[in-house]
């Protein structure tokens, strides 16, 4: 019955009947990891789909020198799974995916998945939602890594995560940029000055959205 409730809250399985949602929980297991813990590694394959019930994930890679690399999060009632073929019965990892804090996660059988679900093009829309997602995500960090400067990328973060970015201490926000913590306080405090951000007792509230996405969207339109 717990396994069954944990799909049923979450928005990918909300267009299932009763009678599937009882095929799908026949075929999968809610797993609870703790913090710090790896769920698989890049280039590491799987025959398990998995979705984040409650918690926080991040996607990260590894460069040459063994720095971490970090890619993006991934955030409750989200496919963790990465799709590059929709054609194997198996998941190839293009990341490492590591929980942030204590979470559950729910764990299908894939190729059981693709048997009783997609081959019958039952759930293939909210498939392709999520790749699209991906690839969005994907496009998101090649802009912020090659295309935009300093102030477009902080800018992009508090627009579109703030949560994240109070949560955050300074340092690691400066780490998952790639710039300067020095940089980082002289960007938040020219949108601060210019009236886009306000910063009270180190936590950021945005005073003007429209300017603040204009900051980057037009970086991503050059």
């Amino acid at each position: 019955m717990f396994t069954k409730n944990i799909i049923k809250s979450l928005d990918f399985f909300k267009t299932l009947n009763a009678q599937e949602i009882d095929l799908l929980t026949s075929i999968s297991t809610v797993l609870t990891y703790s913090k710090d813990y790896v769920l698989h590694y890049e280039k590491q394959k799987s025959n398990t789909l998995l979705f984040l019930a409650n918690g926080l994930a991040k996607a990260y890679k590894i460069d040459k020198h063994d720095n971490e690399i970090f890619l993006y999060y991934i955030y409750k009632d989200s496919l963790l799974s990465e799709i590059s073929d929709i054609h194997s019965d198996s998941l190839n990892s293009f990341s490492n995916i590591e929980l942030i804090e204590e979470s559950q996660v729910l764990s299908i059988d894939y190729p059981a998945f693709k048997k009783h679900f997609l081959n019958k093009y039952i759930l293939c829309h909210e498939f392709v939602n999520e790749i699209i997602t991906r690839s969005l995500q994907l496009q998101s960090l090649v802009n912020r890594e090659f295309i935009f400067d300093s102030v477009s990328k902080v800018a992009m973060m508090i627009y579109s995560d703030l949560e994240m970015f109070n949560k955050l201490k300074r340092h690691d926000i400066a780490l998952i940029l790639h710039i300067q913590p020095a940089t980082l306080s002289r960007v938040l405090n020219r949108l601060k000055r210019n009236q886009i951000i306000d910063i009270i007792h180190g936590n950021v509230t945005i005073l003007n959205p429209i300017e603040l996405e204009a900051i980057y969207k037009d970086g991503e339109d050059d």
